[in-house]
């Protein structure tokens, strides 16, 4: 399987090939990168000597996350799909972040949490499955970060994600390893989406589109 990912929904860029099960990744911070991304991209294919045409499925972070850079990564999935004929896997950016505390802090169990702003946050738990991949528990959600509550379940829960940090001091009575340092990233996407597309084949290029679990709130401001 050939497949090429994008994640955009939080500070950092990245853009991952996955190649008959060995990905290459190139990562970078800041607004500039959002910009260059579909340089990263033609950078790894030519790497691998691959073309677009080569591909089998696009991924992206399907969000929640950051606004512009889930629309960025939406649009230049499209465009790529539509152009060459391709199906695309929309993957949630929260479990992409758990999937990265897992492979690389050990994590079975995890709250992946973002910074929403509007003192809220984004939230999700996952647990690592048989084939090592993370598995959602619950639905994500968007809520003020003192409704936060670990699963009562007797199990040790790894905190991982920026939203730990920005709201730290809410959640220190809270058990449990915290990795604020964590962030999602477009290697963790094609994982998931490999498996995703075997399974179900991925989606038309048209129904590739951002979550933001806020879009309630933005669409009460558009029309107040």
């Amino acid at each position: 399987m050939n497949l090429l990912s994008f994640e955009l929904a939080t500070e950092q860029c990245s853009v991952a090939l996955l190649v008959d099960g060995e990905l290459h990744q190139l990562a970078a911070s800041g607004h500039r990168p959002s910009r260059e991304i579909l340089k990263m991209a033609s950078e790894l294919m030519a790497e691998a000597e691959l073309s677009l045409h080569d591909m089998d499925a696009l991924a992206f972070g399907r969000g929640p996350g950051a606004f512009t850079g889930l629309r960025i990564a939406a649009a230049v999935v499209q465009g790529l799909a539509f152009g060459a004929e391709l199906p695309v896997v929309p993957v949630s950016s929260l479990a992409a972040l758990a999937q990265r505390a897992c492979e690389d802090h050990g994590a079975r169990n995890v709250i992946a949490l973002l910074d929403a702003r509007m003192n809220e946050v984004y939230a999700g738990c996952f647990r690592v499955a048989s084939n090592g991949l993370v598995r959602a528990v619950d639905e994500e959600r968007l809520l003020p970060p003192e409704q936060l509550e670990l699963p009562d379940d007797g199990e040790t829960w790894t905190g991982a994600g920026p939203g730990w940090q920005a709201w730290r001091e809410r959640f220190a009575a809270l058990p449990g390893e915290l990795r604020p340092e964590v962030l999602p990233d477009a290697a963790a996407v094609a994982r998931l989406a490999a498996v995703e597309f075997a399974a179900s084949g991925g989606v038309d290029a048209a129904e590739a589109v951002p979550v933001y679990l806020r879009d309630q709130v933005a669409w009460q401001k558009t029309t107040a």
